[in-house]
């Protein structure tokens, strides 16, 4: 008994000792920024500190906030699209062989079609529109969602399936019991990746063509080389991107796999 407290004891020593680490990296990072811009010394490498305050000038005036409501809603919207799209057609690839088979050059195609020639071909079939814009995002993301819910959905146990027909479980019980705890973690690894390229891929197409957003005026500052304005821009939306990592995506992702054993 006294051998098992102490490998929880360690176990929680070490998960405290990598969440110290995981909250020194901003601060790293920022250091790291400062002093390669004094080494630099010139206009078109900013500190962190004057990225901060043209931030706060931007966001005093209110600018900031109405293009970064726009670029978010329409992220927003591809994101959970993509989602469900995604999954659909990933667990649907994943328990059907021959539909596997039929569609997966389609899929291998979507994977390594360019993003920036699906925004063109729709902006000029469908013009400069927020529907365009929103359909070019949600199609380059719903190849990888699927790929990622595909490979969970082939991982999974046939010995729980066994289990479940043993018990006889109906089918809502054994979707609950069985296959979401499985399929869990692929959907959150696709949430992640899928966060982490829909808004990167929003601000190429806002710059190609929008009428407003962070990529929309990320392009008139690269008209006046405005390294300080292209960055506090960046950095605003990184910031809610880490909000909704830390906030949101973590503490659900722990609440979910709070069975799994705790890694160091």
């Amino acid at each position: 008994m006294e051998g098992f407290q102490q490998i929880g004891e360690r176990d929680t020593g070490a998960a405290r000792g990598g969440g110290l680490l995981e909250l020194a990296s901003i601060p790293l990072l920022l250091l790291v920024w400062q002093g390669l811009a004094m080494l630099l010394a010139q206009r078109l490498f900013p500190t962190p500190i004057m990225v901060a305050a043209q931030i706060w000038d931007f966001a005093t005036t209110g600018r900031l906030f109405a293009d970064l409501g726009k670029t978010l809603l329409r992220a927003s919207i591809a994101f959970v699209l993509a989602m469900l799209i995604g999954t659909a057609i990933g667990i649907v690839l994943g328990r059907v062989r021959w539909l596997d088979r039929l569609f997966s050059g389609w899929l291998l195609v979507g994977l390594n079609l360019p993003a920036i020639v699906v925004a063109i071909v729709l902006y000029i079939w469908l013009g400069l529109t927020e529907t365009a814009l929103i359909l070019a995002v949600t199609l380059n993301k719903i190849p990888l969602v699927a790929a990622t819910i595909r490979e969970g959905v082939r991982s999974f146990a046939p010995d729980l399936d066994e289990l479940g027909a043993v018990f006889r479980l109906t089918r809502r019980r054994r979707l609950r019991l069985i296959l979401l705890p499985q399929l869990t973690p692929f959907v959150l690894a696709a949430a992640r990746t899928g966060l982490s390229l829909i808004w990167k891929i929003v601000l190429v197409f806002e710059v190609l063509g929008s009428d407003g957003g962070i990529g929309y005026r990320i392009a008139i500052m690269f008209q006046f080389f405005n390294i300080a304005g292209i960055l506090a821009y960046t950095a605003s939306f990184i910031l809610v991107v880490l909000a909704f990592e830390y906030g949101i995506l973590r503490p659900l992702e722990r609440r979910i796999l709070r069975w799994r054993p705790v890694r160091p």
